[in-house]
């Protein structure tokens, strides 16, 4: 049976941005089972709507308020546009944390192929896995609805630092993350915001199993694991929990891995 929360005064909110699968979905329903209200931002097919708003009632289910925005998280109109709304739904309430779990990129090669990799696959994946997470932070702080000490939290993968077929785009793409997550750190330090970035292990999502070689990823990943097995989706909500509690405010512009010990071999 799950624990139940009941809050007539709202106290902490997360906005998730791609909270409606993977690892957005996964750390919506952590911190929603720890009292925290839910804005999930998405960007799905009509017919995937059914089965996510199941998930979401879910969440609604343990006691807290989850509000659904089904729009372009990329467009800066569609940003301002949801901040006007944002700004009637927390009636004076503030965010507490931000999550960048925004899963869209080019997976192409970069040579021997018809449809090769090109200067605008890199910054279409750029902009929408690595700079809309600035262009979130800027508009959520110009519209003053951050809280005194918001963190921000980010996704990043191992293809960071390897080089995987079909995965330069994307890879590119978490580098950037991490260095704007860095940068936030410092520059928005003074206003009590935390920044980091966590590097997952292989996740079995929706997201992953469009990586090419996907399977041979996932069996190398298991075997190099001293738990034997792949990063879950819980595994990586629950240091995001962790990360967002008052006892981690010390923790400010860090990548953080967080397989099990994956990265040791």
């Amino acid at each position: 049976m799950k624990e139940q929360y009941d809050h007539k005064d709202p106290q902490e909110w997360a906005i998730i941005l791609g909270g409606s699968k993977g690892l957005g979905l996964a750390t919506a329903q952590k911190l929603a089972a720890h009292g925290v209200h839910i804005i999930c931002i998405h960007r799905d097919r009509k017919t995937d709507l059914p089965e996510i708003e199941r998930a979401l009632q879910e969440i609604r289910d343990l006691g807290v308020h989850c509000y659904a925005y089904n729009m372009d998280a990329l467009r800066t109109e569609k940003i301002s546009t949801l901040i006007a709304t944002l700004k009637e739904v927390l009636t004076g309430k503030k965010i507490n944390i931000l999550v960048h779990s925004i899963a869209k990129g080019n997976l192409k090669p970069m040579v021997d192929a018809n449809a090769v990799l090109q200067k605008d696959d890199f910054q279409l994946t750029i902009q929408a896995m690595a700079i809309s997470l600035y262009e979130w932070v800027h508009a959520l702080h110009k519209a003053a609805l951050f809280a005194s000490d918001t963190r921000v939290i980010s996704f990043t993968s191992e293809g960071n630092t390897k080089a995987w077929p079909q995965y330069a785009a994307v890879s590119a793409a978490k580098n950037a993350l991490e260095s704007i997550t860095r940068s936030i750190a410092l520059e928005y330090a003074r206003y009590g915001i935390r920044a980091n970035c966590i590097q997952a292990g292989a996740v079995d999502t929706e997201s992953f199993r469009k990586i090419p070689g996907y399977e041979e990823l996932m069996k190398h990943s298991a075997l190099r694991n001293p738990y034997q097995r792949m990063t879950k989706a819980t595994d990586v909500a629950n240091a995001v929990y962790l990360l967002c509690r008052p006892e981690a405010a010390w923790i400010n512009g860090c990548v953080i891995p967080v397989n099990g010990g994956e990265h040791l071999q």
